[in-house]
């Protein structure tokens, strides 16, 4: 997991070349005034769920990690809180190959990550997260997903 701000991101495209097109994206739009939706980028390998997401506590929040994808999360309309398990320390659960994604049931995280907006967190497939901790009822937020290189 990194945790920056989101004007550092360009820092660590050496980790995957993939960010960079996110990069150019951020550069290119104002994720405050797009509509929700799923915005192609670059195929299958690049492309953000920019949403609006109901309250989660860290009792109703669940972990959970992805295999192909990548997640850089961003909140934009308010802070988010983020729960957080390195994948070798969650049980077996089942992983859905067609959603990419193991959730993981009531299992709780370890550790907690408050975000306000302007920050980002990267979450790779050896990252649990369990999002959208919120003191508010909703949040607006942006999910670009990567393809692991």
């Amino acid at each position: 997991m990194i945790i920056d701000t989101i004007d550092k991101l360009s820092d660590y495209v050496e980790l995957n070349p993939l960010f960079a097109d996110v990069v150019a994206f951020l550069k290119a739009n104002d994720l405050q005034t797009m509509e929700p939706g799923k915005y192609p980028i670059k195929g299958d390998d690049v492309f953000l769920n920019l949403q609006v997401a109901k309250q989660r506590t860290k009792d109703t929040a669940f972990l959970e990690t992805h295999i192909k994808m990548i997640d850089i999360q961003i909140p934009i309309s308010c802070a988010e809180t983020f729960g957080y398990t390195p994948l070798e320390s969650l049980p077996a659960f089942e992983y859905n190959a067609e959603k990419d994604i193991t959730k993981y049931g009531d299992t709780k995280a370890q550790d907690y990550v408050t975000l306000d907006p302007g920050l980002m967190a990267i979450f790779f497939p050896q990252d649990g997260h369990a999002p959208c901790i919120i003191d508010e009822p909703e949040i607006k937020k942006a999910i670009f997903k990567v393809k692991v290189q």
